[in-house]
């Protein structure tokens, strides 16, 4: 199995039809060992965006307000249920660094806390088909990473789920899973980067970013990209070259 495409369902959309996503599919990463380059510049980010939210607070950010928006209008509660990006930099800020997990989870963390953005980092060849962004009908099973139990995503939740019923993401960008998780042994991987404001030029440096980190510290890695929107709900990728 492997990712074939990703989809806002038309439901979510015109809910939120500021929703966007930008993707970055990578074939070919050695996931196995962090490079010293990577390692470096993971360290160098992590100090800059510490000293830029002494200046700016996290509640600040245009994007980490909109997701709260969203948040909120799904009846989730935003401080308690951290979007990932805000998670992300309330552990840097708590803790002054974040730990190192494998290459390719580890940029899509620089791009996160540099931008403000939710990064989702899966293993492409772990998802089965079609990713799709939709609201959980209530009978659907999440594996949580670590968690010794499964989970049931409440009716109506937005998560991202494949052909094959994996839940690869809670409440949008609160939380992903286990079974689609990239791992030090993935290959490949699909990067997912979103915003619900109306920033495009943002998202689009995000994803500059991410491609341009790729292609500096696993250079052996084939890159290609999409976007969806309310405009584009769905994009298909090509089989990845052998």
């Amino acid at each position: 199995m492997t990712v074939t495409g990703f989809e806002y369902t038309p439901e979510l959309c015109e809910r939120f039809p500021a929703a966007t996503a930008a993707l970055v599919l990578v074939d070919g990463i050695d996931n196995s060992t962090c490079p010293a380059s990577l390692a470096d510049e993971y360290r160098q980010v992590q100090r800059a965006v510490r000293e830029r939210l002494d200046r700016v607070p996290i509640a600040e950010h245009e994007s980490i307000r909109a997701w709260r928006a969203v948040f909120t209008e799904l009846g989730v509660k935003p401080t308690r249920y951290r979007n990932a990006a805000e998670a992300l930099l309330r552990r840097l800020q708590r803790h002054g660094d974040l730990p190192s997990i494998n290459p390719i989870v580890d940029i899509g963390n620089i791009v996160s806390i540099s931008h403000a953005l939710p990064v989702a980092v899966f293993d492409a060849d772990r998802i089965d088909g079609v990713m799709h962004v939709t609201y959980a009908s209530g009978g659907e099973t999440f594996e949580g990473i670590g968690a010794s139990e499964p989970e049931t995503p409440a009716t109506g939740e937005v998560i991202f789920i494949d052909a094959a019923e994996h839940v690869a993401a809670r409440r949008w960008c609160w939380k992903q899973g286990a079974t689609t998780a990239a791992q030090a042994d993935s290959t490949t991987a699909l990067l997912v980067v979103e915003a619900v404001h109306a920033d495009r030029a943002g998202l689009d440096d995000a994803r500059a970013d991410l491609e341009q980190l790729v292609a500096r510290h696993l250079p052996d890695a084939r890159i290609d990209g999409a976007q969806v929107s309310s405009s584009v709900q769905r994009a298909t990728f090509a089989p990845p070259i052998q």
